[in-house]
């Protein structure tokens, strides 16, 4: 190997080295951060959150550890839904945790959280739609079925968090501290409904669509104090992305995983839910 070469693997091994060791300190900031009370007294709803690597379950525990009054979580897969219960309760005794097997593209169940929320707590602050699916299908090997599964899970899914939720954060309640119109509405978006290359077609367009929803949906809301906006990761280490890191890890190319982005690196859930705590606090 000359010297050139035996340079460019150094680096690269110091720059996987020092990425891993970023990885763990974001993915490992609960355990020391305060409890600075950003979303204290928030009635929060949060879809997509059975995933143990998932950006649902991060935010989860986040809004926890920031104060939440009252978290809803919804997933269609309930098997880690009492995981992720006891674990909240266990760790932030404070947060009342309400957990619900349910699909959140189901305008029934969707409009009923919102109601319960309602009558349970007398207000609704946050909705967190970040319940989603992706594909793996060629253009040509995608059918009818594949693309409005995606369009149905990722994009009406955050219709009816929208629709229903900004119905719900509009009701003032005085006995519980809520006497205007106000709210924050969140939706996990992509990269991939941005740009070409980031995703399966049918994928793409159901985040692109997400991204319009965002955008027409604040208009809409105008004056009622209302935010809507859209986060769009690029890749995460989830549970829908495993099969990537799946891949590299039997070939043995973990550390190439993300070298095209900007930082290096692929991203965490932690990350998106830092981003999502910003836009559902006060800040």
């Amino acid at each position: 190997m000359d010297n050139t070469k035996a340079r460019t693997l150094k680096n690269t091994q110091e720059q996987n080295t020092v990425a891993a060791a970023r990885i763990k300190q974001i993915q490992s900031q609960l355990d020391t951060a305060p409890r600075t009370g950003k979303l204290k007294d928030k009635v929060c709803i949060i879809t997509g959150v059975g995933s143990l690597l998932g950006i649902g379950r991060a935010a989860a525990l986040t809004f926890a550890h920031e104060g939440a009054r009252h978290l809803y979580l919804l997933d269609f897969d309930p098997t880690n839904l009492p995981d992720l219960k006891s674990t909240i309760e266990k760790k932030y005794p404070d947060v009342k945790v309400t957990t619900l097997q349910a699909d959140a593209a189901d305008e029934k169940a969707i409009s009923g959280l919102c109601e319960q929320a309602l009558r349970e707590e007398g207000r609704l602050d946050v909705f967190f739609a970040n319940a989603g699916w992706a594909s793996k299908d060629s253009l040509q090997d995608t059918s009818v079925e594949t693309y409005m599964k995606s369009m149905r899970i990722n994009a009406l899914s955050c219709f009816l968090a929208v629709k229903y939720g900004s119905a719900a954060m509009q009701k003032t309640n005085a006995s519980r501290g809520k006497h205007a119109s106000r709210g924050s509405i969140i939706m996990t978006a992509s990269t991939a409904g941005l740009r070409s290359g980031a995703g399966s077609v049918d994928y793409s367009a159901s985040k692109a669509a997400v991204n319009s929803m965002a955008k027409n949906s604040a208009c809409q809301l105008q004056r009622t104090d209302i935010r809507v906006n859209s986060i769009c990761p690029g890749l995460i280490e989830t549970g829908m992305t495993d099969f990537v890191f799946e891949f590299a890890r039997q070939r043995g190319t973990t550390g190439k995983i993300g070298q095209l982005n900007p930082l290096g690196r692929y991203g965490v859930a932690q990350e998106i839910a830092n981003a999502a705590l910003f836009l559902a606090s006060g800040e």
